[in-house]
């Protein structure tokens, strides 16, 4: 390796992306935390409790049921995890870019890059995603009654109200593995966040070589290709997103009578013998929603939170090698 391409791995511009991506990030999740919510409990609530109900009456039975705050409950913790993670994944696939070199970008090297900072960021933060996805389902015992066979931590069981509290009671109650409980398919879901970047990255090039060179897509333009690329991506790889989510919570859905240690693979044909093709996208309405939403939203913040970073410090004259 270079020592000029080294300097680049290190250098402000991958500090920049990581820092505006997790901030655009924070904004973005802030603003559609509800739909997560309702995306939760669709993914993890047994099938008959809202049966046919669209994504705007679960929000609005969720407000009947459990007062407005169980809305955003574990909203804290989710956006500590998502600054976290959103900063390693940033910073991994910009790095990777600048190994790789300027020149020569294609969707396919886009694709890869995006992939291999996906495996950084699971193997680095999944535990982070296993406490929130938990604490997101406090509670839900007591308003839906015990669930009989449920493992220690499950959501009903939740004994921690924050993200440091929920790693260190996972890992004294369940071990390490417990902590990284849905990191199989989670792995198998790097493919997500790749499709995603490479959708953007290549809808990105061409704007920007079709439009003229010296002034910069619009901010409406970035939350389009933002919303395409999500879209594109969670559709393609939902199934395996359903799988993780009851994965990391521990799941104890007595609708699919699960056996101990349940693999990936066992759970995606359970749901598809005892549920069909519509369990595996039970959920997607929400998902779709936001998802969708909180990525467009959240690269339309990074690139103008990158760009005004990235031209205040080379008015300062302090880093003047620093592109965008």
């Amino acid at each position: 390796m270079s020592q000029s391409k080294l300097k680049q791995v290190f250098s402000y511009q991958s500090w920049v992306h990581a820092v505006s991506g997790s901030a655009g990030s924070v904004i973005a999740m802030s603003a559609f935390y509800p739909l997560d919510t309702v995306r939760s409990r669709l993914q993890l609530e047994e099938p008959e409790r809202r049966i046919a109900l669209s994504t705007w009456r679960v929000l609005r039975s969720l407000i009947d049921e459990e007062g407005f705050e169980t809305l955003y409950r574990g909203l804290v913790p989710v956006l500590e995890s998502l600054c976290i993670s959103n900063f390693v994944y940033f910073y991994t696939f910009h790095s990777l870019k600048a190994l790789r070199g300027g020149g020569g970008q294609s969707a396919f090297g886009d694709l890869l890059l995006g992939s291999l900072a996906g495996v950084v960021n699971v193997l680095t933060t999944t535990p982070c995603w296993v406490v929130n996805t938990r604490l997101k389902m406090k509670g839900l015992g007591q308003q839906h009654g015990k669930r009989a066979n449920g493992p220690v931590a499950s959501g009903s069981d939740v004994q921690y109200d924050g993200l440091l509290d929920g790693l260190q009671y996972i890992a004294r109650t369940e071990g390490v593995r417990g902590l990284w409980a849905g990191a199989v398919p989670s792995l198998m879901l790097v493919i997500n966040p790749a499709i995603q970047f490479m959708v953007y990255e290549s809808l990105k090039r061409r704007l920007t070589a079709a439009g003229n060179a010296k002034s910069s897509p619009s901010a409406i333009t970035f939350f389009s290709i933002g919303a395409v690329a999500k879209m594109i991506a969670t559709v393609l790889t939902y199934p395996l997103q359903l799988v993780q989510t009851k994965l990391r919570h521990g799941n104890t859905d007595r609708s699919l009578n699960l056996p101990p240690n349940v693999d990936t693979v066992q759970m995606l044909l359970i749901i598809l013998k005892r549920q069909g093709v519509a369990g595996l996208f039970r959920g997607l309405e929400a998902k779709l929603l936001q998802t969708v939403l909180t990525a467009a939203l959240m690269f339309m913040a990074y690139e103008k939170i990158a760009r005004f970073v990235t031209s205040l410090l080379l008015t300062k004259g302090g880093v003047t090698a620093v592109r965008h």
